[in-house]
C-alpha cells in the first residue's frame, strides 16, 4: 500500500511539471545529420573568448622576444619602461629566474635523451627569434606593448644554426653547449617482424630497392583565435583561476602546478570558448606561466593576448623532418620491407610532447600494407628555431606522405600502375584484424570498398585516358593524378601503450552523467573541445541511450571545478575515448534507473524491459514508466529499494584497450601548366572511413577542414627560416594560408566498416583529410611532371618550384642530396641504405 501511495504522489508531481516530460523520445540519434548545437552562439557572437574576459583591477603584460636566434645576454635594463605611462611593473628573466620554474616536456622518448631547462623568460642565452628576454605589465595593452620598446638589452651574438644535418656535424655551434651535443635523443626501433636487411639480401637478385628523400617542411599553426590567457588571483586563499586558450586545461592545471609549486588544488583552470587549436594549444606556454607568476607577485589578475606575429614566432611549429625513406619489393611487386630514417627538428626546446612527435609515426609508415620486415630510426636535433610539437596528426600524416610516396616511385620503377601496387599488397578486408609489422593491431578495415567506391566517383579510367591523350599530344598543361589510400591511429591511447612508450600520463578519459529530477540531463565530459561539435555529439550519444530528447542534454566542458579529471581533446580521441566514457556513463545509469524502475513498478527486475525512454513490465504493456519519472522519483526518494542512494548520477573512466584505425582512399587530378608552373586541382575525390557515424554534419565539416589543411601543405604553406635563423615567413603576408577561392569543391563519400574495439564502433575522423591529403596531391603533382623525368617535387609545390623544376638547373625538384629526382634508384640487396647515400643520419 505504501508503494501505491508513494507511487500517486510521484504521478501528482510529474503531472506538475508538464514541460519537463512531455516531451517525446526522438529516437534514433546515432547517424542523425543534426545541426551543432554550439552554432548559434558562434553566428551570433555570443561566445565568450579568452580575451573578451575583463576583471576589475587587470593589467595586461607583454613580452619583449629576441631579434637574435641565438645569443648570449649581457644585460637587460628594464628601469626606463618602469616610467613609461600606465607601467605597474617590469621583469628581466633573472628577476623571475627564483619562480618561473622550467617549462616541461612529458615524453621522455630515450632513457638518455638531452632535456634542457626550459625558462619561460630566458635569463642567460636566447635560443631562436621570439624567445622571451622580459615583460611588461601595465594597465592597458598598448601601455604594455610601448613600453618594452623602452627596454634596452644588450646581446652578445652567438652563431644560428638551422639546419638539422649542419647541426649534427663535428664543430657545429652548439644550441645548450653544456649539453655538449645538439642530439636530442637517438630512437631505434626494430619493428615485429623480420630484420630489413636480412630479408631484402634472401631475396637475392629478384629484390628491387628504391630510396627517397623526402622533406615535411616546417609549418605555422594558424588558428582562428590567438592564444590568450587571463590569471585571476585569489590573494586571501592563495587560489587562482587560469582562464586559458587551451585545448588541454587539465593538463594544463597539472603542469602549472608542477611548474610553480602553486597546489594543484589551489589552480582552477578554464578554457572558455576556444577558437581553434590543431595541435598548436596542446602545450603549456610561456605565457601561461608568466602570466600565473606575475599575477602571484602582483595580487592582481593579468591578461595576455598574442598578436598573429607572436603565433608565428612562439607557437609551436609542426612538421620539420628530413625522411630518408628505403622500400625493397620483389620484382612482381610484393613489398618485402621498409626502412625509414628521419632526423626530426625539435627547434631549440623540448614542449610538452615535441620527442613524441616523430614517434608516433613511427608505428604507421607501414600503413595499409603487409610487408614481412620494417626498421625505424629517428634523430631529434636541437636548432636554433621555434619549437616543434603535435600539429594536426602529429607524426601520421608525415609518415602517410612517406609511404604513400614512395609507394608511387617503387610503381613507377616497376612500371606498375600504383593503384594496382597497392592493391596487390594491401590488407584484404576478411584478414582483419591484421598484426602489422610495426607491432600494432588493427582491427578492422575494408580498403577494398573504400577504393571502389572513390575510384567510381573519381571516373578514374576516363582521366586516365585523358592523360594518355595529353601527353601523346605534348599538351602544355598536363594532367596527372595522385592517388592516396592511407590509415591511421586515433584514439589517444591505451594508457599501457602510452606507458610503454615513456609518455608521461595515461590516455584515459572521464564523464559523468546526471540526471536531473526534471528529467533534463548534464554531461560532464573530460574531453574539452575547440570547435569539434562535442555538445552536439555528446548530446546524441546520451539522447539515444537514455531515450531523452536531444535538447534535454547539456554538457559542460573545459573547467576543472566542474569537469575536474580529465585528459582533453588531441589526436582524434575525443569520440572514440571521451564519447565511449559518456556512452558507458550511460549504461550505468540505465542500470541503477532499471532497479528502481522494477521497484515502483512492483516487478522483478528481470521482467522489465527498456525501450525507447521507458520501462515497462513484459506482458503488461500499461505498466510503464519513462525515464524522466524515474528519475523524478528518484530525487523524491519516497519509494526506493532499501540501501539506495536517490541519485541517478553515474561516472565512468574509460582506457581503451586498442587504437581504432579510420582508413579511405583519397583521388586527386590536377592539371599543371608547364609553361608557367601553375598547379590547379580539378577534381579531388576522397572516400573515408570513420566506422559508426554519430553525426554526419560533423563527420563533413571536419572531413572539408582537414582537407584544405592537407592541400595547404602541399601547395601552399611553409616556414621558411634564412642562415641567421629569423624567419622570414613571419606574417600572413608571406605565409600562405589559402583561402576558400584557392581550394576545389571537394567530392565526399563514405564507407562503414565498424570498429570492433568500443562499443559504438567508432573510429574518429578529426585529422583523416589532411593525412590523406598532402600524399595524394603531391602524386598527382609528381604523376603530371614524370614524363619530363621528374620523380620528385619538394613541398610546397610553388609555382616557382614547378617552374624551376622544368626549366631550372634541377635543384628545386627535390631535396638537396637526395637520389629521387633524375629517376629511380634501382639497388642490388647490397646497395647501401638511403641515409648512407644521402648523408642522412647515421
Amino acid at each position: 500500500m505504501t508503494d501505491q501511495l508513494d507511487a500517486g504522489l510521484v504521478a501528482g508531481e510529474i503531472a506538475e511539471h508538464p514541460d519537463a516530460l512531455s516531451s517525446p523520445y526522438a529516437g534514433g540519434e546515432l547517424g542523425r545529420g543534426r545541426r551543432r548545437k554550439e552554432d548559434a552562439k558562434l553566428l551570433t557572437g555570443q561566445t565568450n573568448w579568452t580575451d573578451n574576459i575583463t576583471l576589475p583591477g587587470l593589467l595586461h603584460l607583454a613580452v619583449l622576444r629576441s631579434p637574435m636566434a641565438h645569443a648570449k645576454i649581457v644585460s637587460v635594463d628594464v628601469s626606463a619602461a618602469l616610467e613609461m605611462p600606465g607601467v605597474i611593473a617590469a621583469y628581466s628573466g633573472a628577476d623571475l629566474a627564483d619562480v618561473q620554474g622550467s617549462l616541461p616536456c612529458a615524453w621522455p622518448v630515450t632513457p638518455d635523451m638531452v632535456h634542457p631547462d626550459h625558462p619561460p623568460l630566458a635569463v642567460d642565452e636566447v635560443r631562436y627569434v621570439g624567445d622571451g628576454v622580459a615583460v611588461v605589465v601595465a594597465r592597458d595593452r598598448y601601455a604594455a606593448a610601448d613600453a618594452l620598446e623602452a627596454i634596452a638589452v644588450e646581446y652578445d651574438q652567438l652563431p644560428a644554426v638551422v639546419d638539422m644535418e649542419a647541426a649534427l656535424a663535428d664543430g657545429a655551434p652548439l644550441v645548450h653547449s653544456d649539453k655538449g651535443t645538439n642530439r636530442c635523443f637517438l630512437f631505434d626501433f626494430p619493428g615485429a617482424g623480420a630484420d630489413y636487411d636480412e630479408t631484402v639480401a634472401a631475396a637475392g637478385e629478384d629484390a628491387v630497392v628504391v630510396r627517397r628523400r623526402f622533406i615535411q617542411q616546417r609549418l605555422l599553426p594558424t588558428a582562428m583565435e590567438p592564444r590568450a590567457v587571463v590569471v585571476a588571483p585569489i590573494s586571501a586563499a592563495d587560489e587562482y583561476t587560469v582562464y586559458s586558450a587551451t585545448q588541454v586545461p587539465h593538463i594544463l592545471r597539472v603542469m602549472l602546478a608542477l611548474v610553480t609549486n602553486i597546489p594543484e588544488q589551489k589552480i582552477r583552470v578554464i578554457a572558455p570558448d576556444v577558437g581553434g587549436g590543431f595541435g598548436s594549444k596542446l602545450n603549456v606556454y610561456a605565457e601561461e606561466v608568466l602570466c600565473l607568476v606575475v599575477a602571484k607577485k602582483l595580487g592582481r589578475p593579468v591578461k595576455w593576448t598574442e598578436s598573429r606575429s607572436e603565433n608565428y614566432q612562439a607557437t609551436i611549429h609542426g612538421r620539420d623532418q628530413i625522411q630518408d625513406i628505403e622500400i625493397a619489393a620483389r620484382k612482381d611487386g610484393t613489398l618485402l620491407g621498409l626502412k625509414v630514417q628521419l632526423l626530426a627538428d625539435m627547434g631549440a626546446y623540448l614542449q610538452l610532447v615535441t620527442p613524441g612527435i616523430p614517434i608516433l609515426g613511427a608505428f604507421m609508415f607501414p600503413a595499409i600494407y603487409k610487408m614481412p620486415s620494417y626498421r625505424f630510426i629517428c634523430t631529434g636535433v636541437f636548432t636554433t628555431k621555434t619549437p616543434t610539437d603535435a600539429y594536426r596528426g602529429a607524426g601520421r600524416p608525415e609518415a602517410t606522405f612517406a609511404i604513400e610516396r614512395i609507394m608511387d616511385e617503387l610503381a613507377a620503377e616497376l612500371g606498375r600502375d600504383p593503384m594496382e601496387l597497392r592493391k596487390q599488397n594491401w590488407i584484404k578486408h576478411e584478414e582483419f584484424p591484421y598484426d602489422m609489422v610495426a607491432g600494432l593491431t588493427y582491427d578492422s578495415g575494408n580498403y577494398e570498398a573504400a577504393t571502389e567506391k572513390a575510384m567510381g566517383m573519381f571516373e578514374y579510367d576516363d582521366l586516365r585516358a585523358e592523360q594518355q591523350r595529353l601527353r601523346a599530344e605534348g599538351a602544355p598543361v598536363q594532367l596527372g593524378i595522385g592517388i592516396s589510400t592511407f590509415t591511421e591511429m586515433c584514439g589517444l591511447a591505451p594508457s599501457r601503450v602510452l606507458g610503454s612508450l615513456s609518455y608521461g600520463a595515461g590516455g584515459w578519459e572521464s564523464a559523468t552523467i546526471r540526471m536531473l529530477p526534471t528529467g533534463k540531463v548534464e554531461v560532464v565530459s573530460g574531453a574539452t573541445p575547440h570547435g569539434q561539435g562535442h555538445h552536439t555529439a555528446w548530446s546524441q550519444i546520451v539522447a539515444d541511450a537514455l531515450g531523452v530528447p536531444f535538447e534535454d542534454v547539456e554538457v559542460l566542458t573545459g573547467d576543472t571545478d566542474s569537469s575536474a579529471k580529465g585528459m582533453d581533446t588531441y589526436g582524434s580521441r575525443s569520440l572514440v575515448v571521451g564519447g565511449i566514457a559518456i556512452h558507458k556513463a550511460t549504461g550505468k545509469v540505465l542500470e541503477k534507473a532499471k532497479r528502481i524502475a522494477a521497484h515502483l513498478l512492483e516487478a522483478s527486475e528481470q521482467d522489465v524491459e527498456f525501450d525507447k525512454g521507458a520501462f515497462s513490465v513484459k506482458g503488461s504493456p500499461e505498466a510503464t514508466l519513462t525515464i524522466q519519472e524515474v528519475a523524478l522519483a528518484t530525487f523524491a526518494a519516497h519509494n526506493l529499494p532499501d540501501g539506495m542512494e536517490p541519485t541517478l548520477d553515474s561516472d565512468c573512466v574509460y582506457d581503451p584497450e586498442n587504437f581504432s584505425y579510420p582508413h579511405g582512399t583519397h583521388l586527386c587530378a590536377v592539371e599543371v601548366d608547364t609553361e608557367t608552373g601553375f598547379t590547379r586541382i580539378r577534381k579531388y575525390v576522397s572516400v573515408d572511413d570513420v566506422g559508426k557515424i554519430v553525426n554526419p554534419v560533423i563527420v563533413e565539416g571536419q572531413v572539408h577542414g582537414g582537407l584544405a589543411q592537407g592541400i595547404a601543405q602541399a601547395l601552399y604553406e611553409e616556414a621558411v627560416y634564412d642562415a641567421e635563423g629569423n624567419l622570414t615567413t613571419g606574417s600572413l603576408v608571406d605565409y600562405l594560408v589559402p583561402a576558400a577561392p584557392d581550394l576545389p569543391h571537394f567530392d565526399t563519400g563514405r564507407t562503414e566498416t565498424p570498429a570492433t574495439s568500443n562499443p559504438l564502433g567508432v573510429k574518429g575522423v578529426g585529422e583523416a583529410g589532411t593525412i590523406a591529403s598532402t600524399p595524394a596531391v603531391i602524386n598527382a603533382v609528381v604523376d603530371a611532371l614524370r614524363p619530363f623525368g621528374i620523380s620528385d617535387i619538394r613541398m610546397p609545390a610553388t609555382p616557382e618550384r614547378v617552374w624551376r623544376a622544368l626549366h631550372g638547373d634541377g635543384t628545386e625538384r627535390a631535396a638537396a642530396g637526395t637520389v629521387a629526382y633524375g629517376g629511380a634508384s634501382t639497388a642490388s640487396t647490397s646497395g647501401s641504405s638511403a641515409a648512407d647515400t644521402a648523408g642522412g643520419p647515421q
